[in-house]
């Protein structure tokens, strides 16, 4: 659609703004001449506000919105696209028409969207843009049943609702609601997916909450050196395997940069920032876990890096807080890291 045509859309979803939120951000309120909601995922909330009234151009434009705590902004097409999932901006447009009863365009033919090897690092970025925020959804509750309940800047996870699972090759292809983790680059750049399939029926003591099949997590794309990242990291981090593992060892450490390499081999080849002076690396307590964990010692001292290990008492930090709760693992990390890193990243009440 001409760019003109997309402006004009825009104009004419503004002169009835308040209608629009009200049908695409249906959890949030009027407030005086703004509309309120947390995001423009319709996330209850106050952080987003949309103009309901206003010249139709420039600065103050009745429909343009900003999110105060992420600094997105746009105009009231960029609501549709979002609320609605929609990717391609023909469908936000034919959305739009039919919010205010106009004829369908018919756009000219346009080739059919290129496809991309799967498994590879687009596959994988296209994957985590289809998918949606964690919070309300059945990852949030697998999380939350794990133990884990700091859930802050978990942007790098977000939720699919029917991701695709093939046993292999022979069998025909699944879905099952997934956990989809970001894995990037130290410059935050997507380079790869990690899924932990999950059961729609919840937790329970023999799963753990992940779904009944063969392999529940697999992961895609360019992972060498990469992680799944909670927080920026600066002169102190921890790294870890898993994602419950490092998302446990937060609910102490709550500020401390924190990576999840998603297995020990990875653990071993992660790439460190060159901010980096202390790593926590922590540890599983298996065979692998062990030779990881001397790769990866040997690694920082030869970058001069000081490197501290951390332990469980059991056989990982997830398995720590489900069976032996929260303080015992706050005890426990305690005396395992400096003294100058308790005052600054452990949070010492429960």
């Amino acid at each position: 659609m001409a760019r003109h045509n997309a402006s004009e859309l825009a104009r004419r979803l503004a002169r009835d703004a308040e209608a629009v939120c009200r049908h695409y951000l249906s959890n949030g309120r009027r407030q005086g001449r703004y509309w309120m909601v947390g995001d423009v995922r319709n996330t209850p909330g106050r952080s987003m506000f949309v103009r309901l009234s206003g010249p139709e151009f420039g600065p103050g434009a009745a429909g343009h919105w900003r999110d105060a705590a992420s600094a997105e902004h746009g105009d009231l097409l960029d609501v549709i696209r979002v609320s609605c999932g929609f990717i391609d901006f023909r469908d936000v447009a034919n959305e739009a028409r039919r919010f205010l009863s106009l004829p369908r365009a018919q756009p000219p033919p346009k080739p059919a969207r290129t496809p991309v090897p799967a498994g590879s690092p687009q596959a994988a970025r296209r994957l985590f843009a289809m998918s949606q925020p964690i919070e309300g959804t059945l990852v949030e509750a697998y999380l939350r049943d794990r133990g884990i309940k700091a859930l802050h800047a978990t942007g790098s996870l977000r939720f699919h609702p029917r991701c695709y699972y093939r046993p292999d090759d022979h069998s025909p292809t699944e879905t099952w609601p997934a956990m989809i983790a970001a894995v990037t680059d130290l410059s935050g750049h997507l380079t790869g997916a990690h899924r932990t399939w999950l059961d729609p029926g919840g937790f329970s003591e023999t799963t753990l909450g992940k779904a009944l099949i063969d392999t529940p997590k697999r992961a895609m794309g360019d992972l060498l050196g990469h992680a799944v990242r909670f927080g920026l990291a600066g002169e102190v981090m921890a790294a870890g395997e898993g994602i419950e593992t490092m998302l446990s060892l937060r609910c102490v450490l709550p500020t401390m940069p924190m990576v999840a390499a998603l297995s020990a081999a990875h653990l071993s080849a992660i790439l460190l920032p060159d901010t980096l002076r202390r790593l926590y690396v922590a540890r599983d307590d298996d065979p692998a876990g062990d030779r990881a964990l001397a790769t990866l010692i040997d690694r920082t001292q030869e970058a001069g890096i000081e490197a501290i290990v951390i332990s469980p008492r059991l056989g990982d930090f997830n398995e720590d807080l489900r069976l032996l709760g929260l303080d015992a693992l706050r005890a426990a990390s305690r005396v395992q890291i400096a003294a100058q890193d308790v005052a600054q990243f452990m949070e010492l009440t429960a």
